[in-house]
């Protein structure tokens, strides 16, 4: 990754990210406010890859902003009623979308719960990865995590990370066994209590 995209990223007060090297902002309509007085205290990380498997094409931002081109592949007609976001995608070569605010709610949990809490798309900030359950992640992927934790952290009230199998299990298998939490962890200087159980 060049120098360039290494660099810290900032938020601004809105909670978008600021024009930089690597970062694209595709502002979906699929979010809402959060409950008043709530902050984002859980990171939940996924993965997708749409169709299942193929990568780099336009699919997941369009899916995201509610203009995917059915037609392009049988297998995604299954999406055609569904209207979903996350805050951030990250690309195999690291590249970061950012579609709703974190200040915003961005409908990416579904039905979930963390500690007893359900509807975990209140008070929680969602990173899609572009990858599957069982291929491994690029080190471009964990380079960008790596430059956006920081920035998230600093503003909010993060206490915890999951993937959204460890707030929907039985219903969802992301980011999977590929996904490297002891990596993710080290590299981002995250003590395990803070991580799912391994």
């Amino acid at each position: 990754m060049p120098n360039s995209e290494k660099r810290a990223l900032k938020l601004d007060r809105h909670g978008w990210l600021a024009p930089s090297p690597g970062v694209t902002l595709a502002p979906s309509p699929n979010h809402d406010a959060r409950p008043p007085g709530q902050d984002a205290v859980l990171l939940v990380l996924h993965n997708i890859s749409l169709p299942p498997g193929r990568f780099g094409g336009p699919e997941v931002v369009d899916f995201f902003l509610n203009r995917l081109d059915y037609s392009r592949d049988p297998w995604l007609e299954r999406l055609r009623e569904m209207r979903v976001s996350a805050h951030f995608f990250i690309r195999r070569d690291g590249h970061i979308v950012q579609f709703v605010s974190t200040h915003d709610r961005a409908w990416h949990a579904g039905v979930s719960s963390f500690n007893g809490r359900e509807r975990c798309n209140d008070f929680s900030i969602g990173i899609e990865l572009e990858g599957t359950d069982t291929l491994p992640y690029a080190d471009a992927q964990y380079a960008a995590l790596q430059r956006l934790l920081p920035t998230l952290r600093a503003r909010h009230s993060l206490q915890a990370v999951r993937g959204h199998e460890h707030i929907a299990p039985g219903r969802k298998t992301d980011p999977g066994p590929a996904f490297n939490w002891r990596r993710f962890g080290k590299e981002n200087g995250i003590q395990r209590r803070y991580l799912p159980s391994q």
